[in-house]
């Protein structure tokens, strides 16, 4: 049993951009620093960087008008990590996080590292390598993993209600064609990702919650993988019909094709398709699926189909047999049964939230990471790998175990408590 432990968690940001701070969103976002100040009263924010002094400014008021005292303020995230935090979020653009993160476990400054893929291997193995010779805890910050239909999905496979799973699929389907853009006046790292490489440039939003469910990197692994680039119109159509663009980019050549898919086959005979679609018009979606030999989930129809013996599925009224997945809730984790409106509201449905309390809680009590620098690393590199495949004819691509074998014995640790359900 945990004894009780009143002190806050000195947290540090580095990169206070649309992800750390959420400066300049109009979706209701408040990013992650937004979900400290609000939230995680186990926490407070004593230090900030960033290289724009407009955005520290903007940050401290937010986080003095929080009640809380004024942060250090600095462009040199070295001096933060030598500032006294117990911890560091990065929220930078995607080329920094690696750096930022290989200083940090150095420095011995416990660490939680945006998402996003890595274009390359060597990067991947720095951090395992880092992590092993100083002990430092990483934290990969993938959201998804804590939001409520991965967590429902995850809890059926534990549980075997969809029994022995054989495939799964994720999407990241997001129209991001004003984002890409719009870079050239916010400094946004996607428009210099989409003109310079052609890859899956995105793929931990879906593969996460996938990986910790076929518990790779804990007694399975992916073996090889093969990716396919549709061809590069969608931001080209866009930009020439839109006159904030038109003249500045106008001539600008993308490498990234519009719709990236993605097969990694796995050692223990599952495989996994992935989808990336975001540079043509399009609803968002995340397309979860799980299909084993007892039932299916489907993240897009919210629905669960179970095989009862009954199951008529070529029969015109199949839909009437879906199991809505709030059929279910008695599977869901005590995190998402006890989440309040306002937790809801804090950031990405209520996953930020719940992100964020299990690593400051696993900052504060010494705990293990639930995603940690191996399966960050496996989930990373498939950008790269998906890159080589792409650029020599769709070819197959074997994939490193960081592992080094450990992957074998490694006891899966879920990003939740999940519920025993006897039903």
């Amino acid at each position: 049993m945990e004894q009780a432990n009143n002190k806050k968690v000195k947290l540090g940001f580095i990169g206070l951009g649309q992800r750390g701070a959420a400066f300049g969103m109009t979706d209701g976002s408040i990013g992650l620093m937004g979900n400290v100040l609000n939230n995680a009263k186990d926490a407070i924010i004593t230090a900030i960087c960033d290289r724009f002094p407009e955005r520290l400014e903007a940050a401290a008021k937010r986080i003095m008008d929080n009640g809380d005292p004024k942060p250090l303020m600095t462009t040199d995230y070295k001096e933060l990590m030598n500032s006294g935090v117990d911890a560091i979020i990065i929220s930078t653009s995607w080329d920094m996080h690696v750096k930022v993160a290989l200083e940090g476990m150095e420095a011995g400054v416990p660490v939680a590292m945006e998402v996003g893929g890595t274009h390359n291997i060597d990067e991947c193995w720095k951090l395992v390598d880092c992590y092993e010779r100083t002990g430092t805890p990483i934290f990969f910050m993938e959201n998804c993993c804590y939001n409520k239909d991965e967590a429902l999905v995850t809890s059926l496979a534990r549980n075997g209600v969809l029994g022995e799973i054989a495939f799964c699929q994720g999407y990241y389907c997001h129209d991001l064609r004003e984002e890409i853009a719009g870079g050239i006046d916010t400094h946004h790292y996607r428009l210099a990702e989409y003109t310079n490489y052609n890859c899956e440039n995105y793929p931990t939003h879906e593969l996460g919650p996938i990986a910790k469910l076929l518990h790779i990197t804990s007694g399975n692994r992916f073996t090889k993988l093969v990716s396919m680039a549709s061809k590069s119109i969608g931001l080209k159509h866009y930009i020439a019909n839109n006159p904030k663009y038109k003249d500045r980019l106008g001539d600008r050549e993308f490498k990234q094709g519009d719709v990236v898919t993605t097969m990694i086959e796995c050692e223990n005979g599952e495989t996994i398709f992935l989808k990336l679609d975001t540079t043509l018009p399009r609803l968002y979606e995340r397309g979860l699926t799980a299909s084993g030999t007892k039932g299916f989930y489907n993240q897009t129809t919210q629905s669960v189909i179970i095989d009862d013996g009954k199951l008529d599925h070529e029969h015109t009224a199949y839909k009437d047999m879906f199991f809505t997945a709030k059929d279910y809730d008695k599977y869901l984790p005590d995190d998402w049964r006890n989440i309040t409106p306002e937790q809801i509201k804090s950031g990405h449905g209520g996953m930020d939230f719940i992100m964020l309390k299990h690593f400051i809680h696993c900052i504060k009590y010494k705990k293990p990471m639930p995603i940690d620098v191996y399966d960050a690393v496996t989930w990373m590199s498939v950008t790269a790998l998906s890159e080589q495949s792409i650029a020599n004819g769709c070819v197959p691509v074997e994939c490193p175990d960081f592992t080094r074998g450990k992957y074998k014995t490694r006891k899966t640790v879920d990003t939740m408590d999940y519920p025993i359900v006897k039903d």
